[in-house]
């Protein structure tokens, strides 16, 4: 059990797991007729948790006047901060660290390329849409973001599939999803508030997190100068360690819950207060293991938390019946099947061959163009964003589906590997 365990953690399988069991529980009906109903799955999803956290506080659903907590804003508002707090943690590295990633002539190209892999999902999308009519256009205008979204941890399994371990191009994906992710961060904060914006309460979040890395970081290194003992610092990171930034994680979520910018963004501004290490050895590296920074062991500590949370995040926002298959779901998978293996293309050539930042020693244009196929598995941040993008109905759903059938990406990037001849390099 423990091995299937490690398994399902280990390649992020969780959430697949969960979007299958919401996908056949909702469709139920069409693989058993008999005895199928769908509706037993959508009257968990409205389930209302009878968990009244305070009165008159926009938090959850309101049920007689009471704010209550219902089971898809605890995973979509309030747990899933810890997905984005990790995400948003590689890239504070790849961006802060001077072995960072996404810093110097090596991340050029990449980071062309994920503009690139931004604004051909979105010219795709938009574009159809229009010739769609007004009435499409008006519809689902708002989902354009929905294709622009790259799941690092399945695109970086399939990446190893298609290229090898040892292939230039992994990492390079793995810069172009990190990227993809700070950009993706942006978007959502910038173009999908959750309500009316109140921009007082991110001066409060962000006061929140200059204090607690005052008081807990700097503060104590402060103390601590010229002495190699280091007390100050190592009784913060032995006796209070995790809980000073778990509390102003805590102010930082209700700060931004207030604001109107999506909660689920809210420990963003905590991540670069938290000590780290000097260097960091890159997502998904076996060495990271070895680094015993307080924000490292936080991340591993929550790594399978975040985990559960996942697979009840697919679970909840992947029960969409096949009937609701729509424009939106075409206009999700055009985005990202066409425009962003072709966005990632041109916007990388231009930055290997005109602008003469080049390619990574080993990597050839054409597997440019299927790293674009690998990338171009939405699913996790795509479904994400689809949740916020619309209101519960057809549109969402469709967009939805949309989500869940990019990871078709993954057969079409092993695919056009052959087609290709893409050289599998294991060391």
């Amino acid at each position: 059990m423990y091995r299937v365990w490690n398994f399902l953690t280990s390649y992020s399988l969780l959430l697949i797991f969960g979007a299958f069991i919401a996908l056949v529980w909702a469709n139920l009906d069409l693989i058993i007729p008999v005895a199928g109903n769908p509706h037993y799955y959508f009257d968990l999803y409205h389930h209302l948790v009878d968990f009244h956290l305070w009165e008159n506080a926009p938090v959850g659903a309101l049920k007689d006047g009471v704010r209550t907590l219902t089971p898809h804003y605890l995973i979509n508002d309030m747990l899933m901060a810890l997905f984005f707090a990790i995400a948003g943690k590689e890239v504070w590295e790849a961006v802060a660290l001077k072995s960072g990633s996404l810093r110097g002539k090596k991340a050029v190209t990449p980071l062309i390329a994920t503009i690139g892999g931004m604004v051909g999902p979105i010219s795709v999308y938009l574009a159809i849409a229009y010739f769609l009519g007004s009435a499409t256009f008006d519809a689902v205008a708002n989902g354009w973001a929905i294709p622009t979204a790259t799941d690092i941890a399945f695109s970086y399994l399939i990446g190893r599939m298609v290229f090898g371990a040892g292939h230039p191009a992994v990492r390079f994906l793995l810069l172009l999803a990190i990227a993809d992710d700070a950009l993706g961060l942006i978007i959502l904060a910038i173009f999908y508030p959750s309500g009316e914006l109140a921009p007082l309460w991110i001066l409060v979040s962000a006061g929140v997190a200059v204090l607690v890395y005052v008081l807990a970081n700097w503060l104590p290194r402060r103390m601590d100068k010229g002495n190699e003992a280091r007390p100050v610092s190592t009784w913060m990171r032995q006796k209070a360690s995790f809980w000073p930034y778990l509390i102003a994680g805590c102010f930082s979520w209700y700060a931004f819950m207030r604001s109107g910018i999506h909660p689920a963004l809210g420990l963003l501004f905590i991540v670069p207060t938290i000590p780290h290490a000097d260097r960091a050895y890159g997502i998904f590296s076996a060495a990271e293991v070895h680094l015993k920074d307080l924000l490292n062991t936080i991340e591993h500590g929550l790594k399978h938390i975040v985990e559960v949370v996942l697979f009840f995040f697919g679970f909840f926002n992947a029960g969409v019946q096949f009937s609701a298959m729509g424009e939106a779901t075409w206009l999700v998978l055009a985005g990202l099947l066409i425009g962003k293996p072709l966005g990632i293309f041109i916007f990388g050539w231009i930055g290997a061959r005109p602008m003469g930042f080049g390619l990574p020693e080993g990597m050839k244009m054409s597997d440019l163009f299927v790293l674009g196929c690998v990338a171009a598995i939405g699913f996790t941040v795509a479904l994400f964003v689809a949740s916020v993008a619309f209101p519960a109905g057809d549109v969402q759903d469709a967009a939805k589906m949309g989500a869940l059938l990019s990871f078709g990406a993954a057969g079409v990037s092993l695919i056009v590997g052959l087609l290709f001849r893409v050289e599998k390099k294991t060391n």
